[in-house]
């Protein structure tokens, strides 16, 4: 995360919904780990990216991605956080990994999709901006462990390759 305070003190406000969030910055603090799902969008020599209207971190991009619905499963909720924020329709491919972090109680898959069908857009009111973007031009992300899974991604990509 790019918080540099303790989300775990009792420093908490009656947040969207109901739950408790953090005074500080907004984010929503879970009682029980919530499981995420979220996409790397391969287009275009880039891969999509979208720019964050919510908080944590607004104005900041990240991957396409979502929390999964009671009973839905985690491949149907990244194809729909795709569609939703971005106006693809995709097919889960290969799962990149699931990260996690201390103090965190998100749990985030996170796969490869294929695109086939819709069209690039902004396409929901999470979102500012929607683009395509070169791995070697990436603009300013959301969350530090955002670089470390296109890292992961990249690395499974070569793999494949290679064998």
């Amino acid at each position: 995360m790019n918080e540099t305070h303790d989300h775990n003190l009792p420093d908490l406000k009656p947040g969207p919904h109901g739950h408790p969030a953090c005074a500080e910055c907004g984010r929503t603090i879970w009682n029980d780990p919530k499981v995420a799902g979220a996409a790397i969008v391969p287009m275009d020599d880039g891969i999509v990216m979208v720019q964050r209207a919510i908080e944590p971190e607004i104005g900041k991009w990240s991957f396409p991605s979502g929390y999964v619905n009671r009973g839905e499963k985690i491949e149907k909720a990244v194809e729909r956080e795709v569609l939703e924020e971005c106006g693809l329709e995709t097919t889960v491919g290969k799962l990149v990994g699931l990260y996690s972090e201390e103090g965190n109680s998100i749990i985030l898959a996170v796969y490869e999709v294929v695109i086939v069908g819709g069209k690039l857009e902004s396409a929901d009111h999470e979102t500012l901006d929607v683009g395509v973007f070169k791995i070697d031009q990436l603009p300013d992300l959301a969350f530090a462990h955002d670089r470390g899974i296109i890292e992961d991604w990249i690395r499974m990509k070569s793999e494949a390759t290679s064998t």
